[in-house]
């Protein structure tokens, strides 16, 4: 199991080159960016869309763009892996989308992990035109339009949602037959149909679910639809920074998990990149410094 880091880049903390660098510096396998467009004031959906959820965080409506902070920092890595963690695909066009995609995958020479999911904020969706009962439907067209842009020298695509005519499109990935698609969502039935028709990792939440038995259900989900479940990765966001317990879910089966950094403070973060570091050490066979 290899171990990354993930942190909002917002303009208040340690910006993307810089994280970017002391992440590789440090021996980490991959650096993760989450995304919002914006916030909309008005706070009706509560953080996760749990009730009870404490007020959400600044960071939320403070950070970069996702693709932009990205490509800064595959410019200034060799190795580090790069991630979205995640891109909100029902708020973007899928042309858009699959072209940044596949230009990040180019110009990091094959670094991208592409984390997607089917967005918990009500309103910000709705400022999108998103049809929010139908979210998950508009994902799934979405994502599917992606590969066959990504993987067709002349791709067309008709939908209910998303629809065009036979088209160009290039650049192509540099990973074939593009970028593995890690979808973080909860462990229902209707997700885990998503995820073995059109996804290469689950990366839950740790804490949120039981990922013991939803990972086992999973893999039995995906052996009696015909797809070879070691086709399927797991990974976890948000791993508890414990030796022991990231053992175990290595010893489970994931194949990556990231701790979270600070995002408001430069400092505050560099301090939790060095405090990871025997984690690193055990889990990437690199010695942080």
């Amino acid at each position: 199991m290899r171990l990354g880091v993930l942190m909002f880049p917002t303009d208040r903390g340690i910006q993307p080159i810089e994280v970017a660098q002391q992440a590789e510096a440090r021996g980490f396998d991959s650096l993760w960016f989450p995304e919002h467009s914006h916030i909309p004031i008005s706070r009706r959906t509560p953080w996760g869309g749990i009730a009870g959820a404490p007020p959400l965080p600044d960071e939320y409506w403070r950070t970069h763009d996702q693709f932009v902070a990205l490509a800064a920092a595959a410019a200034v890595t060799t190795t580090l892996r790069l991630a979205t963690g995640i891109t909100l695909v029902a708020q973007r066009d899928p042309l858009w989308l699959a072209k940044e995609v596949a230009s990040l995958d180019v110009i990091s020479n094959g670094r991208l992990l592409f984390g997607i999911g089917y967005g918990w904020n009500h309103e910000e969706m709705e400022s999108h035109g998103v049809d929010l009962g139908h979210r998950r439907a508009v994902v799934r067209e979405k994502v599917l339009a992606c590969k066959a842009l990504w993987s067709q020298d002349v791709a067309e695509f008709h939908g209910q949602y998303v629809d065009f005519e036979p088209s160009w499109a290039w650049p192509k990935p540099m990973q074939k037959p593009h970028p593995p698609i890690v979808i973080g969502a909860s462990p229902s039935d209707l997700h885990f149909r998503h995820i073995i028709e059109y996804g290469d990792v689950w990366m839950p939440i740790q804490g949120r679910w039981p990922i013991d038995e939803s990972w086992l259900k999973l893999q039995h989900a995906c052996e009696a639809a015909g797809r070879d479940p070691s086709s399927l990765s797991l990974g976890i966001y948000g791993a508890k920074p414990d030796a022991d317990n990231l053992a175990r879910l290595r010893d489970l089966g994931a194949s990556m998990a990231t701790v979270i950094i600070p995002p408001l403070d430069r400092d505050a973060a560099l301090t939790a990149m060095d405090s990871f570091a025997p984690l690193v050490e055990e889990f990437n066979g690199a010695t942080a410094g």
